[in-house]
This record gives structure tokens, C-alpha cells and sequence, in this order.
């Protein structure tokens, strides 16, 4: 019997372990708050678009640049003509079906346009910038919203903890006071009481259980992650709630914060970026003055030239007589074989370059130029009160952030010493409605003064975590739970 046990063990512990790592609970991932961001600014959509016009603003600012180059381009042609033309080669007219060939080569140069080029180079490059902060925006807007929710989760996990505790509590008091109905030395109204109370809290858990379940939906669909109850987050422990250390005001965070903040580096860019614009436009009604250049050449099946392969044939033809002796006048006929003159030789002797200076002076244009200077300082405008209305949302926003996080440290101390007193105050009433000198109605209302005051206490806590985490984002530091 002790062999067979022997025998069994390795092949029972192999099965031990086989099965413990195909729990899924042991292989589970703990979502970290550096996961959850990390996830979300890898999976966003919106980012994913944002990228798109970073990507579309860089083509821009590459084509703008090759745009100052001189541009350069090529054109041939093979023509077959029938019927009557002149040929533009021998500038003879041509009755057959004559295939002719053109190729041109020709290349133009601004050498001043009103700086429009430069000035676009310049615009596109800020832009590209721009597009660049925008999309820290969203990475910034997207991070505080995870640590939101995040923290939200973890609010409703110790809400949950503590709905439980205090039905854990009750449902032992029930017992209790069912062992003294039934030896007959409490009135059952108390248990009925008790009961009632009982099955509050039982409703209470189950809020708090959906609370915490549409917490970690809102936090799963916000990140872009399918939907899952598999997922956990870690529960760090936290620091205790304490008044930051080195005195700080809502003025020295904006002074940091409006210096740094992409939001601001942005919307200074596009007040740039209108400027140029307003170059751009008033270049419109600056003379332009280019150089072009051009090498061309052709060839037609209409240029012949003599076949000196095949001699020529004289004949003499009578065109008259003399006067005085009657002879006859005879003149000499040369009759010669033509062929097409070769291609190579055509191009050479076609070929012609031309090189020359073309100013263009805007006189009228149907105040074009003038309509566009007149939108582009409407745009400038409006980039400047975009730049006033955001440094104003961003003060505001610290400002609010920074009397709500002072607001929460308040209620939060206020919170604790009300804790501590309902704590005591309850486990007096709980004495007395254990002797009997007080009735289950009283001993309720105590219990739910204690509950709230716990509840009270966990939303200061977490509202002012949050705020707390907003105020430090904003000068500069990493969004991050604080640890014990």
C-alpha cells in the first residue's frame, strides 16, 4: 500500500499543477494605472485620427518645400495626319498621311512671388507643430480620464468593502437578537427591526456591486478594450490623505502650467501660422518674376532630301528657237530621287533652346488680393481670441481644481473626526441596545449615521486624490497613484 501511494504522488502533483495553470484566475492580468493609459493611448481612435493629420501636415510641409524648387518636365508626341496641312517643319503643305514627332524639355523658376513660397513653407511647418501639440492634448485629456475612472473604480471597491462590513455586522445582530426572541427575553418588533435593516443593506450591497460594475465598464470602453468582467485592476495601497508638503498656490501652478501646457503651445502656434497666412495673402498683389528655359526638337515624314544613292537623270527639254538662225533652244532637266531625311539628323537640325524673364504685375483682379488680405487678418483675429479664450479655460480649470482639492482636504479631516465620533457613538448604542435601555430604531439610525459618515469620508478621500492628481499633471509631473 505505501509503494502504490509512492507510485501515485508524482503523477497526482503533476495533475495539481496542471490544474492550477489552467485556472484563469492564476493566469489573470492586473490592469496597472500605467496599463490602462498605456492601452488606451495605443487603441484610441481619436489619437489614431490625430496621428492622421500629423501625417497629412508633414506631406504638406514636404510639399511645400520641394514646391520652391525649379519644376522641370518632359512631352512627346507621335501624330499621323491625313489629308491637307502645312507641315510645321518644312512649312510646306502636306497632302499624304505624314506622321511627325515632337519633344520638348522645359523648366521654370520663381525668383520672386511676393516670398508666397517661403512664407507657405513657414505656415506648414507651424502647423505641423501645432497638429503635434493637439495630439498631447488628447493624450492628456484621454490619461486624466483613465486616472478618473481608474480612481472611480477603487472608490467604489472600498464603498463596496464597507457595505458588506456593516451587513456583515448586521446579519450576526440578527442572529444575536434571534436567540433572545426565542428564549423570550426581547420583543420581536426589535428583530423585526433588525431585519428590516438587514435587508437595506443587503440592497445597498447590491448597489454598490453595480456601481463598481459600470465603473469598470466605463473604464474598459473609455481605454477601448472588449468588454470583459474578467477585468481587475490593481489595488495599490494608498498614501494617507495629507496637505502637500511645500506651500503651493493656484497662481504658481497656471505661471508653470501656461508656459508648458500643449493646449497653450498650440493655440500660440495657430496665431503664428495666421500670420504667415496674412503674409501669404498680401503676397498676392506683389509682382512675380520667373525664369524659364525650354530645349526642343521634332521630326516629319514631310522633309525629304535628295537620294544620293540613285544618280540623276538629265533630260533636255526645247524651250524655244533663235531669232536669227532658228536653232533650237534646249534646257537641261535634272530629275532626282528624294527620301524621307533620317530621324537622327531631324532632331539635330530641329533642335532650338529658348531661355527668358517673364514679370507679371497684378493691376486688377477683382479685388481678389485684397479679399483674401481682409479674411486672413479675420483669421489672425480670431487665432488670438482662440489663444485668450484658452489661457482663460486653463486658469479657470486650475483655479477650480486647485478650491476643490482645498474643499476636499477640509471635508475629508471634517469627515475623519466625524468617523471616529459616529465609530464610538455607535458602539455606545450598540452596548445599550444590547442591555436592552435602547430600541432597534435608535440603534439603526446610529448604524446609518455611521455608514454615511464612512461613505462621506471615502468620496472627500478620492475627490481629493483626483484634484490632487489634476494640480500635479498640470506643473509638469506624471499622472500616478501615490503609494504607502
Amino acid at each position: 500500500m505505501q509503494a502504490y501511494r509512492l507510485r501515485f504522488w508524482p503523477l497526482a502533483l503533476i495533475m495539481v499543477i496542471l490544474l492550477g495553470f489552467s485556472q484563469p484566475g492564476l493566469s489573470q492580468k492586473i490592469w496597472t494605472l500605467e496599463d490602462c493609459i498605456n492601452y488606451a493611448l495605443e487603441n484610441n481612435l481619436d489619437i489614431n485620427k490625430q496621428l492622421l493629420t500629423v501625417q497629412s501636415n508633414k506631406d504638406a510641409l514636404l510639399q511645400s518645400g520641394l514646391g520652391m524648387l525649379p519644376n522641370l518636365n518632359a512631352n512627346g508626341t507621335n501624330v499621323w495626319n491625313f489629308g491637307q496641312t502645312i507641315d510645321q517643319y518644312t512649312n510646306t503643305f502636306a497632302t499624304n498621311t505624314v506622321r511627325s514627332n515632337n519633344f520638348y524639355i522645359a523648366s521654370n523658376v520663381t525668383l520672386f512671388g511676393g516670398l508666397q513660397k517661403l512664407n507657405t513653407l513657414k505656415e506648414n511647418k507651424i502647423n505641423l507643430l501645432a497638429s503635434r501639440y493637439d495630439l498631447d492634448v488628447i493624450k492628456n485629456s484621454i490619461s486624466l480620464a483613465v486616472a478618473g475612472f481608474y480612481l472611480d473604480i477603487l472608490f467604489n471597491n472600498e464603498l463596496l468593502d464597507v457595505a458588506r462590513g456593516q451587513l456583515r455586522v448586521t446579519t450576526a445582530e440578527v442572529e444575536r437578537i434571534q436567540k433572545k426572541v426565542d428564549a423570550g427575553s426581547s420583543a420581536k418588533g426589535d428583530l423585526l427591526n433588525i431585519q428590516a435593516q438587514k435587508a437595506t443593506e443587503q440592497l445597498t450591497v447590491v448597489d454598490a456591486e453595480n456601481r463598481l460594475y459600470i465603473s469598470n465598464l466605463s473604464l474598459q470602453q473609455l481605454i477601448d478594450l472588449p468588454v470583459t468582467r474578467d477585468f481587475v485592476i490593481e489595488e495599490p495601497q494608498l498614501k494617507p490623505v495629507q496637505a502637500p508638503k511645500e506651500k503651493i498656490t493656484a497662481e504658481i501652478i497656471f505661471d508653470h502650467a501656461v508656459k508648458t501646457r500643449p493646449e497653450i503651445k498650440s493655440a500660440e502656434l495657430r496665431v503664428e501660422s495666421a500670420q504667415k497666412r496674412l503674409a501669404i495673402a498680401r503676397g498676392y498683389i506683389q509682382p512675380t518674376l520667373s525664369l524659364s528655359g525650354s530645349w526642343g526638337t521634332g521630326y516629319s515624314g514631310a522633309a525629304m532630301q535628295v537620294d544620293q544613292s540613285v544618280p540623276a537623270d538629265t533630260i533636255w527639254s526645247p524651250i524655244g528657237i533663235t531669232q536669227q538662225s532658228k536653232d533650237l533652244v534646249l534646257m537641261p532637266e535634272i530629275s532626282r530621287s528624294y527620301q524621307v531625311k533620317p530621324f537622327e539628323e531631324q532632331l539635330k537640325d530641329n533642335s532650338n533652346q529658348s531661355v527668358g524673364f517673364y514679370l507679371n504685375i497684378p493691376i486688377f483682379n477683382g479685388w481678389q488680393g485684397r479679399s483674401a488680405i481682409n479674411q486672413a487678418k479675420i483669421l489672425k483675429s480670431q487665432a488670438e481670441l482662440d489663444l485668450g479664450i484658452t489661457t482663460r479655460d486653463l486658469r479657470k480649470l486650475i483655479e477650480q481644481s486647485f478650491a476643490d482639492a482645498t474643499s476636499s482636504l477640509q471635508k475629508f479631516n471634517a469627515s475623519q473626526e466625524k468617523v471616529n465620533a459616529q465609530s464610538e457613538a455607535f458602539k455606545y448604542a450598540q452596548q445599550k441596545f444590547d442591555v436592552g435601555v435602547m430600541t432597534s430604531f435608535d440603534y439603526n439610525t446610529s448604524k446609518k449615521d455611521l455608514t454615511k459618515a464612512e461613505s462621506d469620508l471615502l468620496q472627500a478621500k478620492y475627490d481629493f486624490i483626483f484634484k490632487t492628481t489634476i494640480l500635479d499633471f498640470y506643473m509638469g509631473n506624471p499622472i500616478r497613484i501615490d503609494r504607502k
